[in-house]
């Protein structure tokens, strides 16, 4: 009996550690990859510096003084912000649209056989192309943008829950019949945590695309965001600033998809102890 304790114990120290190690692991890798992106960076710097176009790839000084002027006016939180609000918006709406009609997708073949050529039809078509066309329907305000980023994130997370419930045993649903569980009680005890692992990998797809979805649509009309940032420094030859923007919206992609991947752990913790 004791043995039988000890041994789950160290089971449970085992997925303890397996759970933080990945972590402390890749972080070395994280810095390096940081590291690199400097270097070449500089030696960029270094090969223009002496020639009539040195003015196409700024200092990482220039750019350190150009944030820290952003900061001080407080544009650069301003633009931020309005991009953060831009993308969680179309993540939830987008979110929220997948889960619908994957579940509908999922369990009606008639459904499936309407949707999916005109979901198929609407990726194929680049959403730069998509979004001039929303600004006029929705207007050049956030709810274009909101639109944008749900499109974009739609597709990724909406194949992922389709999948998640096709993938399940048959003999699990045969069972749960044979029990007559009501449709509410599959839903919560069987198709919603197998298919959670599928779910919760779109969503981390879809959070870091989210972001190309807000600059897209700043990119065609908007006063405001980090598009918006990218775009006046193009306009005004203003490349630190640019690369502000572009800088900001990688530690926010970044950041989502750390977030996301921390939430996935989090929930699928009864995973990583079968491992």
């Amino acid at each position: 009996m004791v043995d039988k304790v000890e041994g789950n114990r160290q089971s449970v120290y085992r997925s303890k550690e397996g759970s933080f190690a990945p972590g402390l692991r890749t972080a070395p890798y994280y810095l390096l990859s940081v590291l690199l992106l400097f270097v070449i960076w500089q030696i960029g710097v270094t090969l223009t510096s002496d020639t009539a176009r040195h003015f196409l790839v700024p200092t990482p000084a220039a750019v350190a003084g150009r944030f820290v002027r952003l900061v001080e006016n407080g544009s650069l939180a301003f633009h931020v912000r309005t991009t953060l609000l831009e993308m969680g918006l179309g993540l939830l709406m987008g979110t929220a649209v997948a889960l619908i009609l994957g579940y509908a997708v999922a369990h009606n073949r008639v459904i499936a056989y309407l949707l999916e050529p005109v979901i198929v039809t609407s990726q194929a078509v680049p959403i730069i192309a998509l979004a001039p066309l929303l600004t006029i329907w929705f207007g050049p305000g956030l709810a274009s943008k909101v639109v944008v980023c749900g499109l974009i994130v739609f597709f990724p997370i909406l194949v992922n829950v389709t999948t998640g419930l096709k993938s399940i045993d048959p003999q699990l649903r045969d069972l749960f019949r044979l029990l007559e569980a009501s449709p509410t009680q599959v839903l919560l005890h069987l198709e919603a945590p197998a298919a959670m692992p599928a779910f919760l990998s779109g969503l981390k797809v879809g959070g870091t695309l989210s972001a190309m979805g807000a600059v897209v649509g700043e990119f065609v009309a908007s006063t405001r965001g980090l598009g918006y940032l990218v775009k006046q420094g193009q306009n005004l030859y203003d490349l630190p600033m640019m690369f502000v923007a572009i800088i900001a919206l990688m530690v926010i992609a970044t950041s989502i998809y750390a977030l996301l991947t921390l939430l996935e752990r989090r929930v699928l913790h009864w995973q990583q102890g079968e491992r």
